[in-house]
């Protein structure tokens, strides 16, 4: 059954705004759980912007839900998740100026350290997923060198959907969601999980849902947005409707 993991970053940017205590990260991922969440992920990056090392640590230990750590391949982060062994680590790019993840993380061209990236996460018994576009190059290379789970950057998808004036079935779409539904499959050949996320929202998000063998969808911003007025354990309970009802219809 497809699940639901809810990125609280976004909690910890409204928080870093005034570098006060509140809103709490923990507290929002328990409220998450508490809507119906399977997972929580949160993306430690490299300039702390939004969450930081303490979040990290204490969701580990005061949460009851699974972790999933979105992670540059750095020896710093490598060695975080090392010690604090999150349920996943995800591999994605990571560029200082970026507001938000901008592209999957290039596998090919990283191949060799990538592989020993994966390597000691395994060896600290922590399930690797990387990154990537909807590109079977970069799906082969996740199989090469170990990663157990893709996620697929279905922000491309995201932007045609917006730009066509949410018209599910404009061409622009159908041939995105075409090249997720390929990589999906080919992730699923090469006994891998298949994931997606990235840009998806309560207009967008049932089609992806739909696909064939997708297994969990990461989903942030959207959420917490929508919390901001409804709380989150409804903006969590109506994104998990919309999913289940979609995998249910099946494609």
């Amino acid at each position: 059954m497809i699940e639901l993991g809810v990125n609280i970053d976004h909690v910890a940017t409204l928080r870093q705004a005034r570098r006060t205590w509140e809103p709490d990260p923990v507290w929002a991922a328990v409220e998450a759980h508490l809507g119906g969440a399977d997972g929580i992920t949160v993306h430690l990056r490299e300039d702390r912007r939004h969450i930081q090392d303490e979040d990290v640590r204490r969701l580990r230990e005061l949460t009851q839900v699974k972790l999933n750590l979105e992670m540059a391949a750095t020896d710093e982060m490598v060695g975080i998740a090392c010690r604090l062994k999150p349920e996943m680590a995800m591999l994605v790019p990571e560029g200082r100026h970026e507001v938000t993840t901008e592209g999957g993380l290039d596998v090919v061209a990283q191949e060799e350290r990538l592989k020993g990236v994966v390597g000691r996460l395994a060896d600290a018994g922590i399930v690797t997923s990387v990154f990537i576009d909807a590109e079977i190059a970069q799906v082969e290379a996740a199989a090469r060198i170990g990663a157990r789970v893709c996620e697929i950057h279905t922000g491309p998808y995201a932007h045609a959907f917006h730009n066509a004036g949410r018209d599910g079935e404009s061409a622009s779409v159908l041939a995105e969601i075409a090249k997720i539904r390929d990589a999906g499959e080919a992730i699923r050949g090469l006994g891998m999980r298949f994931n997606a996320g990235h840009a998806l929202n309560y207009y967008n998000v049932q089609p992806i849902a739909r696909l064939a063998g997708v297994r969990e969808l990461h989903i942030g911003h959207a959420i917490v947005s929508r919390a901001v007025f409804s709380g989150m354990r409804e903006a969590v309970r109506e994104m998990k409707r919309l999913m289940r009802e979609a995998a249910g219809q099946g494609c």
